[in-house]
């Protein structure tokens, strides 16, 4: 019996879409932009939701670790 392949990590515009990845926040925004609302409040509402879900303290790390990678991204180019 063939060996199972490995499954690829999925992916929205090159973010992780596992938990803490940015890929479901931008997946979200871009939903809620295409629905007619602006940037700033598609990402309040996303933020919004996060919160909801995984609560203040979680969401906080996840966005701090997001804006980590944002900054290590500018310096590397």
């Amino acid at each position: 019996m063939p060996a199972k392949p490995k499954k690829k990590t999925k992916t929205y515009k090159g973010k992780s879409t596992k938990p803490g990845g940015g890929g479901r926040f931008a997946k979200m925004t871009d939903a809620l932009k295409r629905k007619g609302k602006s940037a700033k409040a598609a990402k309040a509402i996303a933020a919004a939701a996060g919160r909801k879900k995984y609560g203040a303290k979680k969401m906080a790390k996840m966005s701090a670790a997001g804006r980590k990678r944002a900054a290590a991204k500018r310096r590397k180019k």
